[in-house]
Parts: C-alpha cells; structure tokens; sequence
C-alpha cells in the first residue's frame, strides 16, 4: 500500500501541518476542506497510523505524524529540485537576475563578477541589494532574488543550498584617538574594559537573530543598520566594532585605525567567517545566474 502515496497526499499533509487546521490547509492548496480531509484520512491508511489527534478543536499532529513530518518535507524539497532543475534546462536567458549579497562581501570582488556577467549577457539586467546578517537568507525565503552571498553559519534553512566560496577576516578597531586606541600600545585589552566603551552594532533587519547577539562584548550598543555607517562611526572616535579586514586595510595603513588589542576578540583582534553562495533549491538558475555564479567562485579560490 506503501506504493500508492502520491505527493499530492504528502503535500497536503504537510500544508496541515503547518497550518495547524484542515480549512486553512485547504485554503492554501486552493481545495475544498472536504478534500482535504479525505486525502489526509487515505495517507493514514495507508500508512496505518494516525496523523492528527482530531479530539480538540484543531487536528494537533500524533508523535508519529511529527516523526513522519520530517521525511514527508524532505520528499517535497526533492522533488521540488528536481523540477526546478528540468525547468532549468529549458528556459532562455534571463531578463533580470537580482541578487542580495551580505555587507561582510568584498565590494570590489562582487563588481569584478558582475563586469564579467555583463560582458557576457549585456542584455541582463541586474538588481542588487546589500543586506546585513540575516538580510540575504530572507530575501532568499521570499523569493526577491535569485542568488544571495551570505557570511557565518548562524542563517541556515534547509530549503536553500550552500556553497562555500572564501573567507573573510573581521578585525576589531578603534579610532586612532579612542581610549581603547591609546591603550592598545600599552597592554592587552580585557573584556571589562571593553565593557566600559561603546560598542558599534550592526542591526539584524529580519527576526532571524531575534533574542540573539553576535559577539557584542559591552552593554553599551549604538546599533546601525549598514556597514558604512557602522565604519563611519568608528573613524569619527564614537565606539569601538569588528569590521571587514577589506573595508579598513587602508584605514589601518595609514593609522586612522588601530586594531583593539583583545584575546577576546580572536587571534590577532580577528575572526574569520566562511562566505556562501546560496539559492533556492526549487528555483531553476537560468544561464545567467549560472555564468555568475561560476564566475564567483573562480574569483573568490584565486
């Protein structure tokens, strides 16, 4: 009996699932909630099981139909792949390719990439956005690009596939004039003293890091919601915060910048964080997604 489940069965099953009620499973398939329920009633026979707890008001899902959950999202995601990947085979190049990248990413690699792109498909056009920590997943999960550059393992969905690519090293700094600045020559900086200065924070704009904090060492915050602006205020002396090596390499050469001297805050007052290249797995890559995508990774292993 096993054979005859269909994914029309799995999907709507985990469209229950998620939604916590037949109506709203059937409102989202676009069925009626007599369908629904039936097609719910023949997969529990044929796996003989129950599913749902039908007791309450609303089905809750059985510790079977939980366990079972998980394989039958696993299923959708592959088939959804595997779809996606057909449709990839068959479409012309894109009119548009948008894509969200995080503001750890080297500029200067991403236009380097996208000069190619353009050479090759000039008549691609090309939206871009640069998004902060959870920014680029969601943006992902809502379908408003087609490939996205994250940084760090703190974002991951398993509807999404990753590729590594580089690395990139955050360097805590201050300003040349910061107290934490003239100390650094003199001894290495404790994390209570880190504590007595401000702290310049780049703000997560999706509630994928809510409740959590990424290496914020002080309960003095001045939380920014771009990358400039956070580099911009810790060259005018407000605070102390890891920034990308790439973005203030010269900063440092020519001594705006020092580097806060803390076992605290990694080796050498720097972390380095994995780059990834991720896209959806139900969504096919058109040619010219492919060819950047291909060209991101020759750039980032040379």
């Amino acid at each position: 009996m096993l054979d005859a489940l269909t994914l029309d069965q799995i999907r709507t099953f985990v469209a229950v699932a998620e939604l916590g009620s037949f109506r709203a499973g059937a409102g989202k398939l676009r069925r009626v909630q007599s369908g629904v329920s039936a097609s719910i009633a023949n997969l529990e026979a044929q796996l003989g099981i129950a599913l749902f707890d039908r007791s309450g008001h609303r089905p809750v899902l059985t510790a079977q139909g939980h366990a079972l959950l998980v394989n039958a999202r696993d299923i959708l995601l592959r088939v959804d792949a595997m779809r996606a990947r057909a449709r990839g085979f068959g479409e012309g190049v894109e009119l548009e390719l948008a894509l969200v990248v995080d503001t750890l990413f080297p500029i200067h690699q991403l236009g380097a990439a996208l000069a190619e792109l353009q050479a090759a498909y000039p008549s691609v056009a090309v939206r871009l956005d640069i998004e902060p920590m959870g920014g680029p997943l969601q943006a992902l999960l809502d379908q408003r690009c087609t490939l996205a550059i994250m940084v760090g393992e703190a974002f991951r969905d398993p509807r999404i596939t990753f590729e590594a690519l580089s690395v990139v090293d955050q360097v805590a700094v201050a300003a040349a004039g910061h107290p934490l600045a003239e100390h650094a020559g003199q001894h290495r900086i404790g994390a209570a003293e880190l504590a007595d200065h401000v702290q310049i924070v780049l703000a997560d704009p999706t509630p994928h890091s809510r409740g959590r904090d990424f290496g914020v060492m002080s309960p003095r915050t001045y939380r920014v919601n771009s990358q400039d602006a956070k580099h911009a205020l810790i060259l005018a002396g407000v605070g102390w915060g890891r920034l990308p090596a790439w973005q203030v390499q010269r900063d440092l050469d020519e001594a705006r910048l020092v580097k806060v001297r803390t076992p605290a805050l990694g080796r050498n007052s720097a972390v380095a964080s994995e780059i990834y290249l991720a896209y959806r797995l139900d969504a096919a890559l058109g040619p010219a997604a492919r060819s950047l995508a291909a060209t991101l990774k020759h750039l980032c292993a040379r």
